[in-house]
């Protein structure tokens, strides 16, 4: 497990969630004390997207579509 520092984290974000992408989890201090642990998302929550639908706007304003699509 690889770890970083908050500010490290913020200013190489790309370079850590490259790893995290390829499956590596990142501890992350702030002030010498552990404050996170980021790991890759389960592989169902990752295809989660690929299952949902798309909005059906049909000339309805955004947001009531969108309350809509979550009382459904």
């Amino acid at each position: 497990m690889k770890s970083a520092t908050f500010s490290e984290l913020r200013n190489n974000a790309k370079h850590y969630f490259d790893a995290i992408e390829k499956g590596e989890s990142i501890e992350v201090y702030r002030h010498g004390k552990l404050i996170a642990v980021i790991s890759p998302a389960r592989q169902r929550d990752r295809d989660r997207w690929k299952n949902s639908k798309p909005v059906d706007l049909s000339g309805a304003a955004l947001s009531a579509a969108i309350l809509a699509e979550r009382n459904e």
